[in-house]
């Protein structure tokens, strides 16, 4: 028998060892053919490193062997270019013993790890992980990850929002306070001639507990980051107290006999222990204010709902109520569900959950939201969203998302980070031995080193980005305006131009019959004609024909084989006939259109009103039958929006299918220089993105489903609230209310947050780019340099919290 072996010149990417592959296992979604399969497992095979790929239809899997080194992450997005996506669901996670941004790298990169986890973000101000993962990974598989990373984890559902604490919060800081100052208070009348010193043996009981007993938390975080090979905050806080008050022990028992004319650091361990204890106390109070809104928010949904049934009111757990239940919603109750008021009116307060200071009046057949406070009236709502359906259901989600999300601009603090303590220890060392070679006097290169380990501020790095979008979400939240993502709130800061559909969004999207004539027969049958073709339409045109129809006692006969015409109108079958109802370019198209147009028709255009025109097509023949003209109001805060934008030092375009004249007249009442009539909605976004090629960012405003194309084609899509859901997924930004003023005022308040970030960024990497030199030359003590460290991050999140007092331009600017 011969055996026969391998060279490794023969060893292809497909026959790689056993011990280097790695078996990747993704759900994919959106497969329909043996075409689709080709094409994932094409995609797959042509990312680095990738052996194997294959793909199974009937279990819409992929099965992918690959070298370590390859992601789970990079396997998804080679799915998302090839057109499909990658089954995933979101885990969050509360994470317990995080202290500054080396944590958080920490964190992610043993989550990121784990095999079908195709991305994380950790937050250190939230403490919490959001982690996208394969429907099949386990949350018991997470949490063993970050445990071995020496941190701890729960699921953040499950976390307590308020722990109750046999102490308060604060007995740390006051314990390690009360053992400091006795060894504090001689250093402040050293300079008034006074010799309070303490005996060194009571330095040392003094010291003692502070180090190891409230100063026990560094050593024990920092060993267990040791552990899983990495470094932090605690480590250096440890290892910089340690060194000054190891060398107090040593001194002491060196000169025991004459140790009380000895100089002790003693003081120095235990203030800088006790300064970073507040520091975190005081940086801990201000992270949860960040979190104000969602707190709000959350506050609004009551417990329970009175529900009417069968003739009978009774009190139900709100996760009982069922769409169709009729709610009862008495005087000055909140409203439990989403729902159309079947009985009674009333005024309801929605100002938590659009901004809108005035109470709206709410009568049969109208809107009302879960969470808005009812008036004086009894409302009877039959519900039409529950649970996490609800319009504030998915505010509070969509503010978690934006939080717990991070900024482009993060990308640079997490490289930053990954390095900074190993970086920092490096420092030190060399402090060491540069002071000890240069003097010998070894005693006060170890308080140098000592006093870089302490000033090393990776917290302030870490907290600086996502505090100031916390609070510049939440404030935005309260105003009405929802930041779906850090990204577009980065991004909308810089925003040159903003490009605004016509209907809907610079008008009021109801439009009225105001003129209608016929050129051949009567201008009664026209309207019932116009009706048949537009019956069952939610367009707002086919609303006010119906309307009118209804209005004149009019009875529209049957339509068949009705077929929408993007950007041109409707054709039908009525009567035998083929109808086309739609503008002037359908006409054409058609054939329908007259050498002269008529003159009346011509003048309603230039007065601003939108035409549609009805043609008849028998046979091969087709007859222009008539047109009707409608009319739109401008929004009155829409000239007021246009103006804001241009003290902001942004340009406004409107762009709108309707015609040159009715668009011109919009435009002239609004204050726009510039617009784009008879624009198609397929061409939408070709135009947003001219514009981008245009330069500057370019953010597109719109509340339709036609809006959807260019809202994703934008640099920073923008939905009005009163949108659909369709346009509102598309954009980044959505605005509770249909006021275009809110588009100024996200931007505004995208400018002030990048700004703070901004801000942040710069002290943070100030207190350490200054304070460690001179920390290394010799100017600041370990106690000074404590003291620094600890302010360092309560500023950063103090300044953060500044956004607060953020309100919207319209209603009078606080600068923060």
């Amino acid at each position: 028998m011969i055996a026969s072996f391998a060279s490794p010149l023969d060893m292809t990417a497909a026959t790689l060892p056993p011990p280097l592959a790695r078996e990747h296992r993704l759900r994919i979604e959106g497969m329909t053919c043996a075409s689709c399969v080709a094409h994932v497992e094409k995609a797959l095979r042509k990312v680095p490193g990738v052996a194997q790929a294959s793909v199974n239809l009937a279990t819409e899997t992929a099965a992918v062997s690959a070298a370590p080194e390859v992601t789970d992450a990079a396997l998804a997005q080679a799915v998302h270019g090839a057109g499909y996506e990658v089954a995933t669901r979101e885990v969050d996670l509360a994470i317990a013993g995080m202290t500054c941004a080396s944590c958080v790298a920490h964190v992610e990169r043993a989550l990121n790890k784990v095999p079908g986890v195709i991305s994380t973000s950790v937050n250190l101000a939230t403490e919490q992980a959001r982690v996208r993962v394969s429907p099949e990974v386990n949350l018991d598989t997470l949490l063993r990850a970050v445990d071995g990373a020496g941190y701890a984890a729960t699921p953040a559902r499950e976390q307590q929002a308020d722990v109750a604490h046999t102490l308060p919060e604060w007995w740390p800081v006051a314990a390690a306070a009360a053992f400091s100052l006795p060894l504090f208070a001689p250093m402040l009348a050293l300079p008034f001639g006074r010799d309070w010193m303490l005996p060194p043996l009571l330095q040392l009981l003094l010291a003692t507990p502070v180090q190891f007993w409230l100063g026990g938390r560094f050593y024990s975080a920092g060993w267990r980051a040791l552990k899983s090979g990495t470094a932090n905050m605690d480590l250096l806080v440890a290892l910089g107290t340690s060194a000054a008050y190891g060398l107090s022990l040593y001194l002491l028992l060196r000169h025991w006999e004459h140790a009380a004319h000895e100089h002790l650091y003693f003081e120095s361990s235990a203030i800088v222990i006790t300064l970073v204890l507040l520091g975190k106390w005081l940086e801990t109070r201000a992270k949860r204010q960040t979190t104000d809104a969602i707190r709000a928010l959350q506050a609004l949904r009551p417990d329970t709902a009175r529900v009417r049934r069968d003739g009978v009111d009774g009190d139900v757990p709100l996760a009982a109520v069922k769409i169709g239940d009729l709610v009862v919603a008495r005087a000055g109750e909140r409203i439990a569900v989403d729902g159309v008021v079947a009985g009674g009116s009333s005024e309801v307060d929605e100002s938590l959950i659009t901004g809108e200071s005035v109470p709206v009046a709410k009568q049969a057949g109208e809107h009302v939201t879960g969470g808005a406070v009812n008036g004086t009236g009894l409302l009877l709502i039959e519900a039409t969203a529950i649970g996490a359906e609800t319009t504030l259901a998915r505010i509070i989600r969509m503010v978690e998302d934006a939080q717990a999300a991070k900024a482009p601009i993060q990308r640079l603090v997490d490289q930053v980070s990954a390095v900074f303590v190993p970086v920092v220890l490096g420092i030190a060392l060399i402090t060491l031995l540069g002071w000890g070679a240069y003097n010998g006097d070894w005693e006060n290169a170890l308080l140098n080193a000592a006093a870089v380990l302490v000033i090393a501020c990776p917290c302030a790095l870490g907290l600086a980005t996502p505090t100031a979008i916390m609070a510049g979400t939440g404030v935005a939240a309260r105003h009405g305006i929802l930041i779906k993502d850090a990204q577009a709130l980065e991004i909308a800061h810089a925003v040159k131009l903003v490009a605004f559909d016509k209907t809907g969004t610079l008008t009021e999207g109801k439009p009225a019959l105001v003129a209608f004539k016929a050129l051949a027969g009567l201008d009664q049958e026209l309207l019932r004609l116009a009706a048949a073709v537009q019956q069952g339409s939610e367009h707002p045109l086919a609303r006010a024909v119906i309307h009118a129809a209804q209005q004149a006692g009019l009875q529209a006969p049957a339509a068949s084989q009705v077929q929408s015409l993007p950007g041109r109108g409707l054709s039908a079958q009525v009567k035998g006939a083929t109808l086309y109802l739609g503008n002037q370019r359908l006409m054409q198209e058609q054939g329908a259109w007259p050498a002269e147009a008529p003159v009346q028709a011509h003048e309603l255009e230039q007065q601003g009103r939108t035409i549609s025109w009805l043609a008849r097509k028998v046979q091969d023949k087709t007859e222009l039958l008539g047109f009707m003209a409608f009319g739109d109001t401008v929004k009155p805060n829409a000239r007021a929006a246009i103006d804001a934008l241009r003290a902001h030092g942004v340009k406004s375009i409107m762009l709108t299918g309707d015609n040159p004249g009715s668009a011109q007249a919009v435009a002239r009442a609004v204050g726009l220089d510039d617009f784009r009539a008879e624009v198609l909605p397929a061409d939408k976004a070709r135009v947003v993105s001219e514009l981008k090629r245009d330069g500057g960012i370019v953010a597109m405003v719109g509340d339709g489903i036609n809006d959807a194309p260019a809202l994703a084609a934008a640099d920073v899509g923008i939905a009005m609230g009163s949108g659909t859901d369709v346009a509102m997924q598309a954009a980044g930004i959505t605005l509770m209310r249909g006021d275009p003023l809110l588009v100024a005022d996200a931007i505004s308040v995208s400018k002030r947050t990048y700004n703070k970030i901004r801000q942040n960024l710069f002290w943070a990497f100030f207190y350490n780019l200054v304070g460690i030199p001179l920390a290394a030359f010799g100017f600041l003590n370990p106690v000074v340099a404590g003291a620094a460290m600890a302010f360092s991050s309560v500023s950063v999140v103090s300044n953060a919290l500044l956004l607060r007092r953020w309100k919207p331009a319209a209603r009078g600017e606080v600068k923060a």
